[in-house]
């Protein structure tokens, strides 16, 4: 029988746990390619499009946004991602806030994704109306 430490080559969980980067390496997504992989974690995050930047590695950083939709359309075409924009929503309790509207249909994406303030962080600072990235339930079940 092997201890946890055992299994992870030596590691305590003390040191698994003190590691800066834990990678856990999945079929799916070890067929992913970074780019692609940066969508995901946005997704998973249900961050506000603009927020796959801080994801994406050069030179895609400093390529103009219309680099990265032939990235993501594929995304969506799989099943994996949608695309939403941000609405109000009010909890039970009345408190305001804001939530991913429904998905924008397939056929407007290209056009919504080709205008060049929907992949920049609003000036204003509010969300609302804004596009985000949503896993669906197929994208869900593929391990991060």
């Amino acid at each position: 029988m092997t201890t946890s430490s055992e299994s992870h080559r030596g590691l305590s969980a003390a040191d698994l746990l003190s590691c800066d980067t834990l990678r856990v390496s999945y079929p799916a997504t070890d067929q992913l390619s970074s780019p692609e992989r940066a969508f995901m974690i946005n997704a998973t995050e249900i961050d506000i499009l603009p927020g796959v930047w801080g994801d994406l590695d050069e030179p895609l950083v400093s390529e103009p946004a219309s680099a990265l939709v032939p990235i993501l359309l594929p995304l969506v075409d799989r099943g994996w991602i949608e695309v939403c924009r941000v609405v109000p929503w009010t909890a039970p309790d009345g408190t305001l806030g804001e939530q991913p509207g429904p998905p924008i249909p397939k056929e407007d994406l290209p056009a919504v994704l080709a205008d060049a303030e929907n992949w920049e962080y609003p000036p204003s600072g509010t969300w609302l109306g804004c596009l985000t990235l949503t896993l669906t339930e197929a994208g869900q079940s593929i391990p991060r």
